[in-house]
């Protein structure tokens, strides 16, 4: 590996769009490498813990640190959500698969080398459907393999590039890794960001991984080149590093994009090179030549027996494989008869799809709780901050409310009050409707006297109204509305209101 100095990055200054006739000579050629950390409560190949936010250097082992003499022995769980991933991802699963040694030095890594798998990855062929502005789009998956995590270097200041020292810490060295290696038939930033979401959510749905970037549990390199349109030989490829959400692969493709058609316009050549996304800058930077599989001089682990799959082990695994994401879309718009874009959004998560359908099973109008569940719920939910996992509001607290609204109880007006004041309390919402006195008004000798002080108190827009402007009904409706605090019955007030208009 050779470092590159180089600091040309500073005076490359970027367009936001390519003229399209430059755009259109081009072609973008992009492939993943996913790096998922599996939810096993141990290590791949010792008894430490995974758990996340532990001191430093408090979860390791000499297993784990690579002293000398320790044999590691292979987590079982690992290689099982390893296979249900490349069963999910459409993959043939090998019959037999052994661990490897990835030669490189990094402080990070202990022992000098990681255990990875080189030439017979557990999963291989396999393909994964994406939708592209409607359009359905394949997108190949090269290989599923294991390997272990490295340890975490913590670099002194805020730029790993000026950086005077690091610091190590080893509690994630031996974590079990999956790496989900894409073949190069993502076309723009936009497809690479759409497959990350796709392949994310089925990684979540078959419960191998929580797939938190933020944790470190999802990682993405992304390998870019730039080729003429129409040719089928690849450029020079460059592959980004750092880049912590879907958005800053979407981000740092786009910028590297836009780079490489530049220097292919001004005559030069793509270096073939490994870089930093740096996303205070906004910039991709130089960090290192990119290594090809013979500079890690891979071998067999001697101290880890092959692995033979056993057929029925697969098959058992095959018939526990629970409803994916694009199935379930397919059937929520069948079944009940929700759009595409209702579907879409509420198969996001296994968690949400759950919420919905529990509702949907006892509940009449299934569009009317996935409207709820994309207005009111999605919205109280970014506001704090939470997933659907953690939502203080259940299945039971929508029922409840939508069946208060369906007997008129409560107004939809209120009903939003309610289910905000469910959400921060954990209330039941007829709990909450009985100890804040909300129940509707419906009774007309009620709001009568409260629709006549409206009238009395608005001679312009009454006067609006018998001059032919329909508008102004709703302003006087919405002032009975106000004056009852929104318990009064909009039907019953809209109706009242009209008569004694006419009378006028």
């Amino acid at each position: 590996m050779t470092c590159i100095r180089e600091v040309s990055w500073l005076t490359i200054a970027l367009e936001s769009t390519l003229p399209r006739e430059v755009e259109e000579k081009y072609e973008t050629v992009i492939g993943l490498e996913v790096h998922v950390q599996l939810l096993t409560e141990s290590k791949i190949f010792c008894g430490c813990s995974t758990k996340f936010g532990a001191d430093p250097n408090t979860h390791t082992c000499p297993v784990c640190l690579g002293l000398p003499g320790v044999l590691p022995v292979v987590n079982k769980k690992a290689v099982e959500f390893a296979i249900l991933t490349a069963l999910a991802l459409n993959c043939e699963v090998s019959n037999f698969s052994k661990f490897d040694r990835k030669n490189y030095f990094y402080p990070d890594l202990p022992k000098n080398y990681q255990i990875s798998q080189y030439d017979l990855p557990l999963g291989f062929k396999g393909s994964i459907i994406i939708s592209v502005d409607g359009e359905q789009k394949r997108i190949g998956v090269r290989r599923v393999h294991l390997e272990e995590e490295a340890g975490k270097s913590i670099h002194e200041g805020s730029d790993i590039m000026g950086s005077r020292f690091s610091l190590e810490d080893y509690n994630r060295a031996g974590i079990p890794l999956m790496e989900i290696v894409s073949e190069p038939d993502i076309r723009s930033p936009h497809e690479a960001y759409i497959y990350l979401n796709t392949l994310r959510n089925i990684l979540r749905y078959i419960g191998v991984s929580d797939c938190k970037m933020e944790e470190g549990s999802l990682r993405c390199d992304a390998n870019i080149s730039i080729r003429p349109a129409g040719s089928q030989v690849f450029g020079a490829q460059t592959e980004l590093k750092n880049l912590n959400s879907f958005r800053a692969v979407e981000k740092g493709l786009e910028y590297e994009r836009v780079r490489q058609i530049m220097a292919l316009e001004r005559g030069e050549k793509v270096v073939r090179e490994t870089r930093h996304w740096d996303e205070g800058k906004g910039v991709t930077m130089p960090m290192r030549s990119k290594e090809e599989a013979h500079d890690y001089r891979y071998f067999p682990d001697p101290d880890l027996v092959p692995m033979v799959i056993e057929r029925e082990w697969v098959e058992k695994l095959k018939r526990s494989m629970p409803e994916l994401p694009a199935e379930k879309r397919d059937r929520f718009m069948r079944e009940y008869g929700l759009p595409e874009y209702d579907a879409e959004f509420l198969t996001e998560s296994r968690a949400l799809a759950d919420f919905f359908e529990e509702c949907a099973r006892k509940y009449k109008d299934p569009k009317a709780v996935s409207n709820w569940m994309m207005s009111e719920l999605l919205r109280l939910l970014n506001s704090a901050s939470k997933s659907i996992e953690e939502s203080p509001v259940g299945p039971g607290h929508l029922l409840s409310l939508l069946e208060l609204i369906d007997k008129g109880t409560i107004s939809v007006r209120i009903a939003k009050e309610v289910f905000e004041e469910a959400f921060k309390t954990g209330k039941m919402p007829t709990e909450i409707v009985k100890e804040r006195g909300l129940i509707q008004i419906s009774d007309e000798s009620e709001l009568s006297s409260a629709i006549d002080e409206v009238i009395q108190a608005n001679p312009g827009p009454v006067a609006d109204f018998h001059s032919g402007k329909e508008k102004a009904l709703m302003f006087l409706v919405g002032q009975v509305m106000k004056k009852t605090r929104g318990r009064a019955n909009p039907q019953v007030v809209n109706r009242i209101l009209r008569e004694k208009l006419s009378r006028s």
